[in-house]
């Protein structure tokens, strides 16, 4: 039976009988982290990550940056919300996926994107103390939450920081964020980030989209 990541999270908050622990919060990019963002600060003292090396041209990356920022002003969490980023640094990235180039989307060398930047999360959430980290990864209907999740657990016990299981696209939070986006002007990418996912989004491809 497939597991109810959503109905996990219900009972992970209602635990915390209206505490509100510290999070950090893989962002992907600002659109997906908008209708997370909305959710998640009633129940967690948020700090955002970001870390997306897959991310390309530098040209873009810098532009998905500074809608993430822009859009945290609008939502007005400048002041609750702290957030960490890390710059492009993207050789990490091309040694995880060398080799993987021609994969589909969807495939192997998303896996390994997706490992490499949760990799990163727990470590940075351990190193710094955090009760659970999480990602906006599971609010894309392209994303596939089973892997993302099982990834994410993996990780938790191998650095001793909680994962916060999600599928943060249900409830209607995927509509959301576009109308979050809308009202408030954010760019939204048309395709998921790296140099291969924007080939084939030229060519017609449109699970390569975010």
């Amino acid at each position: 039976m497939r597991r109810n990541y959503q109905q996990e999270l219900d009972e992970i908050i209602a635990g915390q009988k209206g505490a509100k622990p510290r999070l950090l919060l893989h962002s992907c990019c600002g659109p997906c982290s908008s209708s997370v963002l909305e959710y998640l600060t009633q129940y967690f003292c948020v700090t955002l990550y970001w870390y997306n090396p897959n991310i390309w041209p530098q040209e873009e990356f810098d532009r998905r940056l500074e809608a993430q920022l822009k859009l945290i002003h609008a939502m007005g969490l400048e002041e609750s919300v702290q957030v960490v980023t890390r710059p492009r640094g993207s050789e990490a990235w091309d040694q995880a996926v060398r080799g993987l180039e021609k994969e589909p989307e969807g495939g192997a060398r998303c896996t390994e994107c997706f490992r490499l930047r949760l990799r990163e999360a727990a470590a940075y959430a351990a190193e710094n103390g955090f009760d659970w980290f999480c990602s906006t990864l599971t609010l894309s209907r392209h994303k596939d939450p089973l892997r993302i999740n099982a990834l994410g657990e993996a990780f938790a016990e191998e650095y001793g920081v909680r994962w916060l299981p999600s599928e943060f696209k249900k409830r209607g939070r995927e509509l959301r964020s576009r109308q979050l986006c809308d009202q408030y002007g954010i760019y939204r990418q048309n395709y998921c980030g790296c140099e291969y996912s924007a080939e084939r989004l030229k060519h017609g491809d449109h699970s390569a989209t975010e």
